[in-house]
């Protein structure tokens, strides 16, 4: 792949966030920035801190990875600010360092921006790649804003008559002024229940709900990381299976063979610990144990629930394959997790694609795609 002027691709690879979801952010970048093949591209780290400072951060995969449990990495908010600055020749970085004039980095031909989360995978760095004419992988400003809420993902999926979980929905306010009313609305959905942060991600905030009492504390939980939550009907009995979509050049759709998770130990559910901390007993399936039927439905209700929400170079669907047999759509990742022991990548090399290869096929994909409208 070569950058409109003949020179390497300039690469600016833009991960941690104010999210919840910020050391995930940078473990996923870590992988990444070591899988960039040098000689096609010029890779520019870009940290941001959790107080939203952007930061020329270390081009170091080592110090973006989790060491143990409690020892998350994190942006180094105090390294020389960077900025994107739009020019008339194009979108370049700018460095600032205490008792320096600011200095420029060159221009930028894509952003991979590796935040998981709001602040990131919302549509708000979305819209400022947008708006300074960079191209960038991934999902444009609504279908991030979109999946990244899980509430409205619902509602968009039913409206294309896609399956999805029985639930509700609650704020921080309606939990004060009428915490009676929710508790209602929500026993009449049966327990078990899960609660939601309605748009946050990694499991973080998550809690199953056995009774009454317990789902008071599951809201409280959950409106610690935000003011909206989603409360659904426990999937009993259901199998955990996940499916990678990929944009083609040609602008079809790729469907990676289905994986499954399968939690054991003491973990009732896939929550933070079991799908980061190595040590922790979670088993992944790559691929699925599942007929030939399951699989072609599931890949292709990946397929159209990709086009329902309006998504653009990548997304993961997570199912649930219920005990009848029927598929649920849980939710869709705009952009998923790159961890060593993350699903997407795992599902992607068992169908054929390398690491180094699905990298490498996602900045093509956005050094093709305009800003703008399209």
């Amino acid at each position: 792949m070569n950058a409109p002027t003949g020179r390497r691709v300039r690469v600016a690879v833009v991960f941690g966030g104010r999210s919840s979801e910020h050391a995930i952010s940078c473990v996923t970048a870590g992988s990444v920035l070591q899988a960039l093949d040098r000689d096609t591209y010029d890779v520019v780290p870009i940290g941001i801190a959790t107080d939203g400072r952007w930061v020329l951060e270390a081009d170091d995969p080592q110090r973006h990875r989790i060491t143990g449990p409690g020892q998350l990495p994190s942006v180094d908010g105090e390294r020389a600010a960077v900025a994107l600055a739009q020019t008339a020749e194009g979108t370049g970085l700018v460095v600032s360092e205490a008792g320096a004039p600011p200095r420029a980095l060159g221009d930028v031909d894509v952003v991979f921006p590796l935040l998981h989360g709001p602040w990131g995978e919302d549509g708000t760095i979305q819209g400022l790649f947008e708006m300074t004419d960079v191209r960038y992988v991934g999902s444009g400003v609504l279908a991030s804003a979109l999946c990244m809420d899980k509430v409205f993902m619902k509602i968009a999926l039913q409206a294309a008559g896609l399956p999805v979980m029985p639930g509700t929905t609650t704020t921080a306010h309606e939990w004060a002024e009428t915490p009676v009313a929710v508790h209602e609305r929500c026993e009449a959905l049966g327990y078990p229940l899960f609660v939601k942060p309605a748009r946050g991600g990694s499991s973080i905030g998550i809690a199953k709900a056995h009774g009454r009492d317990e789902l008071a504390a599951a809201i409280e939980g959950a409106l610690a990381h935000d003011p909206k939550v989603l409360i659904e009907v426990s999937a009993e009995g259901a199998r955990e299976i996940e499916c990678g979509v990929l944009e083609s050049l040609d602008g079809g759709l790729d469907v990676s063979v289905p994986a499954e998770i399968k939690i054991t130990g003491e973990h009732e559910f896939y929550d933070f610990e079991a799908k980061y901390l190595p040590e922790e007993a979670t088993q992944l399936d790559v691929p699925a144990h599942l007929d030939d039927d399951t699989t072609r439905r599931m890949q292709d209700l990946a397929a159209a629930a990709f086009r329902a929400a309006g998504c653009e170079g990548l997304a993961r669907v997570d199912f649930f394959l219920m005990p009848d047999g029927s598929l649920v759509i849980n939710e869709l990742n705009t952009m998923p997790g790159f961890t060593p022991l993350s699903m997407f990548p795992q599902m992607w090399a068992a169908t054929g694609v390398p690491y180094p290869a699905l990298v490498d096929r996602l900045l093509t994909l956005a050094l093709k795609r305009d800003t703008g409208l399209r």
